[in-house]
């Protein structure tokens, strides 16, 4: 999908030739079409999906990026989006594509779907957040019951297939629609004909419920190699299932969100946003930083005499500055990471910090003694800066690693997103702390 490929693509659009055009598309996959519509504006990308199959149309509407979609959505009657693209959808990705509409136009589109059962679907995934596992899931799965036999399991089963495009697992439910087990299709084979499928389920499976955080449904995936995993209500009813695409997606979302988070971004942005939301999204952490900056200058203001009498003490700004940023980001960094996987519990805080410590003890021993060697060759072993910034280094260390690890861990506690506490917050700080230490201690060793 180069350049050359993409400009010949659109000198085609501009002379209405469909035939070339479609042609060009006959052998790509949805996602590559996808990627194609991108870089195209809007009516260039209608004028693409008129030469689509219904069922690619709605596959590549999918897989397209979320400005570009909406704002072809934007240009397309709710007619269309309804009978083009969402009846030829799972209801998980109808229910996204729903969600990026308007109040008025979702009631729009869904006055047109014919099928009411699809509809009917699509209104109950609505009510759920769609930040835990009833907002992600789909309702198209295989379902048989318990008490069947391998033969009426058999035919049921190919009945349910011909309506899906892809198979993960067969669930077993009970007469009440409940959860009981996973059907595993070796033993359809290898089970005699007689037997009935509560005989040779796989009991208890791992399921999540419908208010079950988005985290945790990943977690889950992740821990126990699921390709799906299915979703219960209240009562243990079998309601949906969620796969390891949609996880994928919301664990790539997630991953970018916290990315921007830690780089003192307010809010979600990409580089075709306007100057308006790019500079909204920058702006709150960029005055924040300057009001630390500005309290920075105010500090080192009060110790003019100080700098008067050991002039070089002011090369070592820097250093401490910079070193007790790098460190508080290291350590939040890694408590966040072992927050986001499982592997770290925010129960565990004084064990936590208790580990910290000796990792900063033995950093700041290295660097305090590196620094000093160098101020002793320098500047001599009498000399103010030689032990002041080495001993200022050491509790700068000290000071930024345990802050690094407890911000993070108390964000945490109070179900705040701790990826704050990688970013602009912790360097700020640390900076501002920093200098309080590295003047009170030259003060009291003047």
């Amino acid at each position: 999908m180069n350049e050359e490929y993409i400009d010949n693509v659109k000198h085609l659009i501009e002379q209405k030739d469909a035939d070339k055009v479609k042609g060009l598309l006959i052998d790509l996959h949805p996602a590559d079409i996808a990627e194609l519509c991108n870089d195209l504006n809007a009516e260039e990308a209608k004028f693409v999906y008129r030469l689509l199959d219904n069922e690619i149309a709605a596959d590549v509407l999918v897989e397209m990026d979320e400005d570009a979609r909406k704002e072809l959505l934007e240009m397309l009657p709710s007619e269309t989006i309804a009978k083009r693209f969402v009846y030829y959808m799972d209801t998980d990705d109808a229910v996204d594509l729903m969600r990026e509409l308007d109040e008025d136009k979702q009631e729009e589109v869904l006055s047109h779907i014919e099928d009411i059962e699809q509809a009917g679907d699509i209104v109950d995934l609505l009510k759920y957040d769609e930040n835990t596992a009833g907002g992600l899931m789909g309702t198209e799965m295989v379902l048989v019951n318990e008490n069947w036999s391998m033969p009426e399991c058999l035919k049921e089963m190919r009945q349910q297939a011909e309506e899906l495009d892809e198979i993960y697992y067969v669930y077993v439910i009970d007469d009440d629609e409940r959860l009981r087990g996973i059907f595993p299709l070796k033993k359809m084979i290898t089970s005699p004909s007689v037997s009935k499928v509560k005989h040779v389920m796989q009991k208890d499976p791992i399921s999540v419920h419908v208010d079950t955080p988005i985290d945790e449904v990943v977690q889950a995936i992740e821990k126990y190699d699921l390709v799906a995993i299915p979703v219960v209500d209240s009562i243990g009813r079998l309601v949906g299932q969620i796969t390891v695409d949609d996880v994928m997606d919301e664990v790539r979302e997630q991953s970018e969100r916290d990315y921007q988070l830690a780089s003192g971004l307010s809010q979600d942005v990409e580089t075709d946003d306007n100057v308006l939301r790019q500079t909204t999204a920058r702006l709150p952490w960029l005055l924040i930083g300057m009001i630390g900056g500005i309290g920075n200058s105010m500090i080192l203001g009060n110790f003019d005499s100080t700098f008067a009498a050991h002039p070089e003490m002011a090369l070592y700004i820097p250093l401490i500055g910079g070193t007790g940023g790098n460190v508080g980001t290291q350590s939040s960094a890694i408590i966040v990471q072992g927050l986001a996987n499982s592997s770290l519990d925010a129960k565990n805080t004084f064990k936590q910090i208790t580990k910290e410590s000796v990792v900063a003890l033995i950093n700041a021993t290295i660097i305090s003694l590196l620094v000093y060697t160098y101020n002793f060759i320098r500047f001599g072993a009498t000399a103010t800066v030689t032990y002041s910034v080495s001993i200022s280094l050491f509790a700068v260390v000290m000071f930024a690693s345990i802050f690094g690890t407890l911000v993070p861990m108390t964000l945490e506690k109070f179900k705040i997103d701790p990826a704050i506490a990688t970013g602009p917050f912790i360097a700020i700080t640390n900076d501002i702390i920093g200098m309080m230490l590295y003047m009170g201690i030259t003060v009291l060793l003047s």
